[in-house]
């Protein structure tokens, strides 16, 4: 089936365009010369197998336990060592955003082919309106599929609708659903609760409107990555305190308790994607310096009270991440709490890994592999 692009000034209307199969980004973010080039040279390693990278590398980085990194992916972290490529928010969010895009964009291949996309927007927080994209699986056109309703990572602070795009045309292709992306409002600029009210509003809005946009009312589904997927994982809780539950929950290493150094933020705090001054910094455009938010529960859902009304759940975490004993220690508070919820740790990748299928073959297998995992789990046969 051919894709098709639409855009929908407003959740009512939609005015409709000619097919652009290739359409990936409406970001007007130049690359350079420079990034084309390292972009090039990343998806060509990306083909290289590993054992010859594993010879360039010189020598594999292995945890005590016998977790080793990698052989792309480790390739790829020696090169931006080298470079000296600075903090994901640094030297200021609005430069950072601008790098992101322009690494993803640069390390992204031929777009993922799906059925339709829609540009549109959807009610936010405190009564704005969020740009949001809605792809379409390619080949169900009068079928209702299931909807899974996504919140990008980045912090709270960058990301957006483009650097997520080729990981939503991946779900949206490998589970056979319909995904909405959702651009809530970043910090500084919009700090903590703006992120927690689009969230929230976003999700109501697409459980009342589901079979307009061609999806199954009673198969809604949230989910995000990293700082995403906490806001997945609230917005479920709070309307779930409402009586409007969500069938399921897809959460891809997320941040579940930001009072509480785990092993594993101390073991990968330098060197692998996500680093502790990442962390610290993000924390602290989100979170400003309001006293005791970390303990909110719209902050921290590991602490909510109420667990119990989490959706079944998949999980899914990196050896090399220091987030990895957060979503760890959310499986077994979920499952504590009587929720089905499966966890999947991806021991040899990095934070990050849903934008290194390009470059990295294990990447992509762990993202074929959480999508079929995310079909059992919302077809009920885990």
């Amino acid at each position: 089936m051919t894709e098709r692009t639409t855009h929908r000034t407003t959740h009512r209307t939609t005015h409709r365009t000619p097919d652009r199969s290739t359409h990936r980004s409406t970001d007007p973010t130049p690359l350079r010369l420079r990034d084309r080039l390292e972009g090039m040279l990343a998806r060509a390693l990306g083909r290289t197998p590993g054992g010859w990278l594993r010879w360039l590398n010189g020598t594999r980085t292995v945890t005590p336990d016998g977790r080793a990194l990698d052989a792309h992916v480790q390739l790829l972290l020696h090169a931006r060592a080298r470079k000296g490529t600075p903090g994901l928010c640094e030297p200021d969010p609005v430069s950072a955003r601008a790098r992101l895009r322009r690494e993803v964009a640069s390390m992204t291949k031929r777009p993922t082919r799906v059925g339709r996309v829609e540009e549109m927007s959807v009610p936010g927080g405190d009564g704005v309106m969020l740009r949001a994209r809605h792809y379409v699986p390619a080949g169900h056109a009068d079928t209702p599929r299931p909807l899974l309703v996504y919140f990008h990572g980045g912090g709270f602070v960058i990301g957006d609708l483009d650097t997520h795009d080729e990981p939503c045309r991946l779900l949206c292709h490998l589970a056979n659903t319909h995904v909405l992306s959702v651009a809530y409002r970043l910090a500084p600029e919009f700090p903590f609760p703006s992120a927690v009210n689009d969230s929230m509003a976003s999700l109501r809005w697409a459980l009342e409107h589901a079979s307009a946009l061609g999806a199954i009312p009673s198969q809604v589904a949230v989910g995000g990555d990293s700082a995403g997927a906490n806001l997945a994982t609230v917005a479920a809780l709070a309307l779930a305190e409402e009586g409007r539950r969500v069938a399921a929950q897809l959460l891809i290493y997320p941040i579940t308790d930001s009072t509480t150094r785990t092993p594993s933020r101390e073991q990968f705090a330098h060197g692998f994607m996500l680093e502790a001054r990442d962390m610290d910094q993000f924390g602290a455009h989100y979170l400003g310096d309001a006293v005791g938010v970390a303990h909110d529960p719209r902050v921290s859902p590991r602490r909510a009270p109420n667990l119990a009304l989490a959706p079944p759940t998949l999980i899914v975490t990196a050896g090399f991440d220091p987030l990895r004993d957060d979503g760890s220690a959310y499986a077994q508070a979920l499952r504590h709490h009587g929720v089905t919820t499966q966890l999947r740790c991806e021991e040899s990748l990095v934070h990050g890994f849903l934008h290194l299928t390009a470059v990295a073959p294990r990447a992509m297998m762990a993202v074929q592999a959480l999508a079929a995992d995310w079909v059992a789990l919302t077809q009920n046969r885990v």
